[in-house]
């Protein structure tokens, strides 16, 4: 990954509703959750939660797509893994074994997805 767009995943998380947004789409897994769903459960209003959702998309951490009227989105895991892989890349002098063994298992940790895209 770039410096800039780690610069830019990491500007779109820098805001408490856009946070809360990651967050709940993490915890619903690859199918992830209508936009109404999200809207419902961060309680924001949706034409708010619209911008939200597009500069997360747009730096990489959530995906979408449409089945029928409604839009989907989830965490783009692909992209959340080479997020947490730049952070680490160098962690402890190329020796990841002395950060612990949650580190390698973090960049590890995101399933695949079960729905296309």
């Amino acid at each position: 990954m770039e410096p800039k767009a780690a610069i830019d995943a990491f500007a779109a998380l820098a805001q408490e509703t856009r946070l809360s947004v990651f967050r709940l789409l993490v915890q619903a897994g690859p199918n992830g959750l209508t936009a109404g769903d999200v809207a419902a459960r961060i309680g924001v209003p949706a034409s708010t939660l619209s911008h939200h959702l597009g500069l997360l998309e747009r730096a990489g951490l959530l995906r979408s797509w449409r089945v029928q009227r409604q839009i989907f989105y989830a965490t783009d895991y692909e992209g959340t893994r080479r997020l947490l892989a730049f952070l680490m890349e160098d962690c402890c002098q190329g020796l990841p074994e002395l950060c612990g063994t949650g580190i390698a298992e973090a960049i590890d940790c995101c399933p695949k997805p079960t729905v296309d895209a």
